[in-house]
């Protein structure tokens, strides 16, 4: 995703290019949730940066130290829609958290392939699958519901718009237990978007957001594919989870040539 940035700033004209400035997070502002691991897992831990007034934006980081360099990179960020979604971590009497494996039905309600698919089936219907049914109604499931219903219409009568799973590329999960025995989970899932034209004789102009990937070709259709991070927290129980942020990159695109 970070890639994703560079890559299409770096596509925009100079004068519409922003000049990068350094930048970090403030520590004083800073939830740091440590789990325990035993020798060979994993190592990972999760933060919660806070700023604006009142504090009033949060943020889910995710550190992973990499297996063959040893070195921690932050593989996950993603900003939440309301602070008060965020559920409390439980932690043990030395302060550290719990990890859990998101992945089994043993230790949460919807395991992580059932939260993508049901994130994937709210841009991709709107939700009428799993999307309404896994998820309870959040402002961040009602904006990807969103995306789909304007998205799909945005031609009108000239064109179309579909939505697709694609495959994750990053299909891991990380996962906390929170005080109240559910899980606070933080995944990614990559979509597609499909515009076409409706009949011969139409083309596609590139946006200028798109032209690190399609320059300035027209085309009758185009393929977009998005990779994104989502959080939500998942009961222990039956019931629904709640979807409480999610961010989404364009990391690809491609045309199609013009028929002769």
């Amino acid at each position: 995703m970070s890639v994703a940035d560079y890559q299409q700033d770096e596509g925009l004209p100079k004068a519409d290019r922003e000049t990068y400035k350094p930048w970090s997070y403030d520590l004083s502002s800073t939830d740091v949730y440590v789990p325990r691991f035993t020798a060979g897992q994993p190592k990972w831990f999760a933060a919660v940066t806070y700023s604006g007034k009142n504090d009033k934006d949060a943020r889910v980081l995710i550190m992973a130290e990499q297996a063959k360099t040893r070195r921690w990179e932050m593989v996950a960020a993603v900003d939440l829609d309301d602070t008060k979604q965020l559920p409390k971590i439980a932690l043990d009497v030395g302060g550290y958290a719990s990890a859990i494996d998101a992945t089994s039905a043993k230790n949460v309600a919807a395991p992580v392939g059932v939260l993508r698919d049901a994130v994937l089936d709210n841009f991709a219907t709107g939700g009428d699958l799993s999307g309404k049914k896994v998820f309870a109604t959040t402002k961040t499931s009602q904006q990807q519901i969103k995306v789909h219903d304007k998205t799909t219409v945005k031609f009108g009568s000239r064109g179309t718009t579909e939505f697709s799973s694609a495959a994750t590329e990053f299909p891991g999960s990380y996962a906390l237990k929170t005080a109240g025995g559910g899980a606070l989970v933080v995944f990614a899932h990559t979509h597609t978007q499909r515009d076409a034209v409706a009949h011969s004789g139409l083309q596609i102009v590139p946006g200028k957001k798109d032209r690190a990937w399609l320059k300035d070709r027209p085309s009758p259709s185009f393929t977009y594919t998005f990779t994104c991070s989502d959080v939500a927290t998942v009961p222990a129980t039956p019931g629904k989870a709640t979807l409480i942020g999610y961010t989404c990159r364009r990391t690809d695109a491609h045309g199609m040539a013009a028929a002769s």
